[in-house]
């Protein structure tokens, strides 16, 4: 079963304690559709500059992704710079150029529209709506966002919410939208605003979902040493819903299920920058690494 992907496809420059990278490919709809594609076809929506080569699409497209809906416009594509302190927790944006994302305006396939699990990847809420009117299939909806959204497009997201069935939050993300300091308070708040589910990412200390009808927490993978932890979220999201989509079903035991995939995909995506890792792998290497999780949280 495909999913739609709506998101950025960007190129970034990270500095870490350890090491840099200039332009890497990036983009929160890329580290969705590596992470997805591992379990189901993904098919992406975004638009790119003329700068971004036709070899980053054809990688894609070799994972099994869709790009034919990816427009590619006049000018620069998304561009992203940061730098990580040692503790992997604290990021501090260096430049962020929007480019030709500053106009975007998304254009659903047709073919793509009747695709009945769609994740709408962090962007401006209006963008975000737009695309998901466009999805007359949709059956299971997911979205993420970010701190900006809720302090300058907080009406938006918060129609955005009624309409999806899970959205993905960092713990700073719901204390935001919600005023609470207790999360599992703030969890509850958020699932009053709409949603069937939300996910509360956690960084290295792993993440909660939280329902209104499951309630499970689960760890980290023990990743040996983090290399870039730029995408984690996203790929997190593409674990988890392409789980969901491969399998057809979004009961409790499957949500609990996808949590371990999300956190799979993720691990493997802190251990190299941009893609280099989670490109490099194939789904048996998920599927041992989920073995191994599944063998820790089990009684």
């Amino acid at each position: 079963m495909t999913v739609v992907a709506v998101g950025t496809l960007a190129f970034d420059s990270i500095e870490t304690p350890y090491d840099r990278r200039e332009d890497a490919l990036g983009g929160s709809a890329t580290y969705f559709a590596y992470a997805a594609s591992f379990f189901t076809p993904v098919q992406l929506v975004g638009v790119v500059g003329k700068d971004f080569g036709a070899g980053h699409l054809a990688d894609l497209q070799k994972r099994g992704v869709d790009t034919a809906g990816v427009e590619v416009a006049d000018g620069k594509s998304f561009r992203w710079s940061g730098r990580y302190e040692a503790d992997w927790n604290t990021r501090h944006t260096l430049d962020t150029q929007l480019n030709v994302f500053e106009h975007f305006d998304p254009k659903v396939p047709g073919d793509y529209r009747t695709s009945p699990y769609v994740f709408l990847a962090n962007a401006a809420p209006d963008i975000q709506m737009k695309a998901l009117a466009q999805c007359t299939g949709a059956r299971f909806t997911m979205a993420d966002t970010m701190n900006l959204w809720i302090d300058i497009a907080r009406d938006g997201l918060l129609e955005l919410l009624r309409k999806v069935d899970g959205v993905v939050l960092n713990d700073e993300e719901a204390r935001l939208l919600t005023g609470e300091r207790h999360l599992l308070r703030a969890a509850r708040k958020v699932l009053e605003l709409g949603p069937r589910f939300v996910v509360l990412k956690k960084g290295e200390h792993g993440a909660f979902l939280i329902g209104r009808d499951v309630h499970f927490a689960l760890p980290a993978y023990p990743v040996d040493e983090v290399i870039d932890p730029t995408g984690a979220g996203d790929s997190f999201a593409g674990g988890f819903l392409g789980y969901l989509a491969s399998v057809r079903n979004t009961d409790p035991r499957t949500l609990r299920r996808a949590m371990l995939y999300g956190t799979v995909t993720a691990s493997y995506c802190v251990e190299g920058f941009s893609v280099e890792r989670i490109g490099a792998i194939d789904r048996s290497k998920v599927e041992s690494r989920f073995n191994e999780l599944f063998s820790l949280v089990s009684l």
